[in-house]
């Protein structure tokens, strides 16, 4: 299964990512920030403010969002 290990903000909405497979991407979210929960996300200050969830094995902020609830 591949899953997020590694999650690193850019900038704007981009993020770098880094799968358990080795595999390293970067990621426009701007797509992803609809809906009552990514709003507060539009804010750049606060999408920068991404981790890894090691448990969901995917990206959250503080406000709750995460990409794969």
């Amino acid at each position: 299964m591949l899953y997020i290990i590694e999650a690193k903000y850019l900038s704007d909405y981009k993020v770098e990512v880094l799968f358990n497979n080795g595999q390293k991407g970067v990621a426009d979210l701007n797509y992803a920030l609809t809906g009552k929960m990514f709003e507060p996300l539009k804010e750049k200050t606060m999408f920068a403010q991404l981790k890894v969830d090691e448990e969901l094995e995917t990206i959250v902020w503080p406000n709750g969002a995460d990409l794969a609830p």
